[in-house]
């Protein structure tokens, strides 16, 4: 079993190396894509992703992204020709599938975009979130719960990571569901999120 680790949004690859190791400890190969959201738009980010899966897919793999990374996985994967293997699974964690109220917030701040570029864009427009296609394959989020709740919260008293609310990360499917009390910052590098993903590629293994 082979698995393809994306990670998120303002992020490079090494901040899914601590869960790549631990997967290798499992037995499972793992890989890396890396983009730039201030200088990719998310056309080419995807695009580029949907030829490395077209390479994963000779044989059994599954994929795993961290917040943007997620949803660039969505996408790719639904462009995939019908005849490219799709993974076994696909694992997001603290992902945004709906628009996260803090992009919408900041859009017009030019640190924002400058640092987000495209693909703050697309996370602050709900036309563009509620596109991106949802594959038919089998899905896994994991959602953060110790972010700050409260008067002066930005999600008042709603569930969240610090930064994407837990009813953000929702597909509204069939998904499997997990919360955890972690800050989205820190997910890629939890060892129980670590744990959940050995189990999943266990088990998505024939």
């Amino acid at each position: 079993m082979r698995a393809l680790l994306v990670h998120g949004m303002g992020r490079t690859p090494l901040s899914m190396m601590s869960m790549g190791r631990a997967l290798r400890r499992a037995g499972v190969a793992p890989s890396q894509f890396g983009y730039s959201a201030a200088f990719e738009s998310v056309e080419r980010i995807v695009g580029r992703l949907r030829q490395r899966l077209v390479q994963e897919a000779d044989g059994e793999y599954l994929v795993i992204g961290h917040s943007l990374g997620g949803l660039l996985l969505r996408a790719a994967i639904a462009g995939l020709d019908p005849e490219v293997p799709r993974p076994r699974r696909v694992v997001m964690i603290g992902t945004p599938n709906q628009s996260p109220r803090l992009a919408r917030h900041f859009l017009g701040a030019f640190w924002f975009r400058a640092i987000n570029g495209d693909a703050g864009r697309m996370l602050a427009s709900p036309e563009r979130m509620a596109a991106i296609p949802t594959p038919a394959v089998p899905f896994t989020v994991i959602a953060g719960t110790r972010g700050p709740r409260g008067r002066w919260s930005p999600f008042g008293n709603e569930v969240n990571d610090g930064l994407v609310a837990v009813a953000e990360t929702r597909m509204g499917g069939d998904e499997e569901f997990i919360e955890l009390p972690v800050l989205h910052p820190f997910m890629p590098y939890d060892r129980r999120i670590s744990r959940l993903v050995m189990e999943r590629c266990a088990t998505s293994s024939s």
